[in-house]
C-alpha cells in the first residue's frame, strides 16, 4: 500500500534546494565565468561578455525607471542585431514578455500583434520606422518608441527617429540593474516571451512561451547538436523566429559568440566563416540554395567544420551532397513556433554513414525523433487518439506533449482549447510512423490532395521532384479538375546552377514533360503532377514557401 504522506515527501522545497528555471540565469554564469571571451560580433563591433551582460542589466534597468514590470509586453522591430539579443534578456528580466515581431509584416499586421498584445513599448531599427509609424498611426493610442540606429543599417547610425531616445543614448543614461538584483521569476510557468504564428488563413495567434520551456530547449539545443563549449553561431535565422529557437539563450549557455548578419547574403556568410571562424548556423532549405549557388566572387575558403541546422523541406540528396563538399553538416529538424521551434530531430545513426548518399538523404528527410527535453511525440487518429501503426503508410496527426509545448494561445482560449484536446497539442500535420520510430511528415491537414478519392501527399510528390537535379525548389498544391476533383499541380524553380558533388552536369533544360516523366518513374501514376509551373516560389520570411498563395494560382489557372 502507498504511504501517504511519505517521509519524502515531507522535505520541505526551500530556496537552498530549488529555482525557477529560466533562460536569465545563463547570463550571468558566463559572464562570471568568461568575462572576456567575444560575445558579440557585429560588423565593425566587438563585445565580450562581461559588456554584454552590463549592457542587459542597462536595459533592464532602463525599462524598469519606465515603469515596465511583471505582465507588460515590450515589443522589438529589428534585424539580428546586438540590440534583438539584449533584448532576449533585458525585457524579461524585468518580469515583462518579449514580443519579437517579424518585420517583413505590413503595417496592418504589425498594427494588429501590437493591439492585441497591448504592448506598453517598442524597440524599433530606424529601417523600419515607415512601416512601423503607419501601424502607429492605425493603432490609435500612444506607443513610446525606443529607436536602434544601428551603424550597420543602410543609413549608418543615421536612420529616421520615431522615438524621443536612441537605444544607445538609453543605455548609457540607465543605471543598471544591480547584479545581486538580477533576479529569475518567482515562477518558472511565468511568460518569457510572445510569438505570433504566421497568420496565413486569418489572424495571427499569439503564441506564449514560459521561462521552464525557454530554459529547457536552449540547453536541448546543446544536446541535440552534441555542441561544444564556445561554438561560434551565425544568425541567419531571424531572431524574431521563435526566438530564433532559443538560441539567443542556448549560445549564451555555452559562452559562445553571437555573429549578427542583418542580411542574410552568401558573400556575407561565406566572410564569416572564414573571418570568425563561424561553426553552427541555422536556417531554412532556402539558405543552403544561397550557398551552393553562391558565385566564385562571393566564396571564401574555411577551414573549420560548420554544422547546420535546417527545417522546412528536407534536403534533397544533391543539396546534402553539396553541403558535405562545402565542409558543412546538415542536422534536419521539426517543430512549430507553438513547440519553441524544433522538438523533433532526425538523429543520426552510425551504420548510416555506409549507405550511398541518396539512401543517406532519405533517411535525413524523416522528421525523426523527439529531443530529449520532449516528453511525447505520437503520430495518431487525431479524434480517437489511437496511434498509428509503426508501417511507414498509415498515416495520422503528428502529436506533441512536455515542456516544449507553449502556455497557449493570448486571450483566444478557444483556440488554445482545441489545439489542446485530449491532453496533446494537436499539430495539423499529418505523417506515418516508421518502424524504428521515426516520424515522418506527409503533408498538412489542409495539403492533402484529394484525387478520385485518393489521398495524396504533397511532400511525398515535392521530395521526388527534389531528388531532380535541376530542381532548387518544389511545391505542390491542389488544382481543381473536373473529373477528379483535384489533381497535383507542381511550382517549381530551377537551379541556375548546383554543385551537386556527383558526376555529370545539371541539366537545365528541364520541361514540364520531362518533369511528369520522372515523377511518373518514382511515383503511383495518379500521385504524379498534372501540370508544372516554372518561376520563382512566393516565401515567407523565415524561408516557408507560401503554398496559399500558390493554391489560389492553380485556382484561377483552372478556371
Amino acid at each position: 500500500m502507498p504511504r501517504d504522506p511519505s517521509p519524502y515527501d515531507e522535505l520541505p522545497k526551500l530556496a537552498a534546494n530549488h529555482a525557477p528555471l529560466s533562460p536569465l540565469s545563463f547570463l550571468p554564469r558566463t559572464a562570471a565565468i568568461w568575462p572576456d571571451r567575444p560575445a558579440m560580433i557585429h560588423g565593425a563591433i566587438r563585445r565580450t561578455w562581461a559588456e554584454e551582460w552590463e549592457r542587459c542589466r542597462r536595459l533592464a534597468g532602463a525599462l524598469r525607471a519606465r515603469g515596465i514590470g511583471r505582465g507588460d509586453t515590450v515589443g522589438i522591430l529589428s534585424p539580428n542585431t546586438p540590440a534583438m539579443f539584449e533584448a532576449h534578456f533585458g525585457v524579461p528580466a524585468t518580469g515583462a514578455v518579449l514580443n519579437a515581431l517579424n518585420y517583413r509584416l505590413d503595417a496592418a499586421g504589425i498594427a494588429f500583434i501590437l493591439e492585441h498584445s497591448d504592448t506598453r513599448l517598442m524597440l524599433a531599427d530606424t529601417e523600419l520606422a515607415p512601416t512601423l509609424a503607419e501601424a502607429r498611426e492605425r493603432l490609435g493610442r500612444e506607443l513610446e518608441v525606443i529607436d536602434i540606429d544601428d551603424p550597420e543599417g543602410p543609413d549608418q547610425g543615421h536612420g529616421e527617429r520615431l522615438g524621443k531616445v536612441e537605444y544607445e543614448e538609453l543605455l548609457a543614461s540607465a543605471e543598471p540593474v544591480e547584479e545581486s538584483k538580477w533576479e529569475l521569476p518567482d515562477d518558472e510557468w511565468r511568460a518569457v516571451s510572445l510569438n505570433y504564428t504566421s497568420g496565413t488563413t486569418g489572424n495571427p495567434k499569439g503564441v506564449v512561451y514560459h521561462h521552464r520551456g525557454a530554459y529547457l530547449n536552449a540547453l536541448g539545443n546543446v544536446l541535440t547538436w552534441g555542441m561544444a563549449q564556445h561554438p561560434v553561431y551565425l544568425w541567419t535565422l531571424p531572431m524574431f523566429h521563435c526566438n530564433g529557437w532559443c538560441f539567443p539563450w542556448t549560445v549564451t549557455a555555452m559562452g559562445g559568440t553571437h555573429v549578427c548578419l542583418r542580411r542574410v547574403e552568401a558573400g556575407a556568410v561565406y566572410r564569416a566563416f572564414a573571418e570568425h571562424g563561424v561553426t553552427h548556423l541555422c536556417g531554412a532549405p532556402i539558405v543552403m540554395q544561397m550557398l551552393l549557388g553562391a558565385t566564385s566572387e562571393q566564396r571564401r575558403p574555411f577551414e573549420q567544420q560548420v554544422r547546420m541546422l535546417t527545417a522546412a523541406a528536407p534536403p534533397p540528396a544533391a543539396v546534402l551532397a553539396g553541403m558535405a563538399k562545402l565542409g558543412i553538416e546538415v542536422t534536419h529538424v521539426y517543430g512549430l513556433t507553438e513547440t519553441y521551434g524544433p522538438a523533433v530531430v532526425c538523429a543520426w545513426q552510425e551504420p548510416w554513414n555506409e549507405l550511398s548518399i541518396e539512401e543517406q538523404a532519405r533517411l535525413r528527410a524523416r522528421q525523426g525523433v523527439r529531443s530529449l527535453p520532449l516528453e511525447g511525440l505520437a503520430v495518431a487518429d487525431p479524434k480517437t487518439l489511437e496511434p498509428v501503426p509503426a508501417d511507414g503508410e498509415t498515416m495520422g496527426e503528428v502529436l506533441f506533449r512536455g515542456n516544449l509545448v507553449m502556455k497557449g494561445y493570448l486571450a483566444n482560449p478557444r483556440a488554445t482549447e482545441e489545439a489542446f484536446a485530449g491532453g496533446w497539442f494537436h499539430s495539423g500535420d499529418l505523417g506515418v510512423l516508421h518502424p524504428d520510430g521515426y516520424a515522418e511528415l506527409r503533408d498538412r491537414s489542409k495539403d492533402i490532395i484529394i484525387s478520385g478519392g485518393e489521398n495524396i501527399s504533397s511532400i511525398e510528390v515535392e521530395g521526388v521532384l527534389y531528388r531532380h537535379p535541376a530542381v532548387a525548389a518544389a511545391a505542390v498544391v491542389a488544382r481543381p479538375d473536373e473529373r477528379w476533383g483535384e489533381t497535383p499541380c507542381a511550382f517549381v524553380e530551377l537551379n541556375v546552377e548546383l554543385e551537386s558533388g556527383v558526376e555529370g552536369t545539371v541539366d537545365l533544360e528541364a520541361t514540364e514533360e520531362a518533369l511528369i516523366a520522372f515523377c511518373r518513374d518514382h511515383l503511383a501514376h495518379y500521385k504524379c503532377p498534372r501540370s508544372v509551373v516554372f518561376g520563382e516560389l512566393p516565401k515567407t520570411s523565415t524561408g516557408k514557401i507560401r503554398k496559399v498563395e500558390l493554391r489560389e494560382r492553380a485556382r484561377r489557372a483552372a478556371e
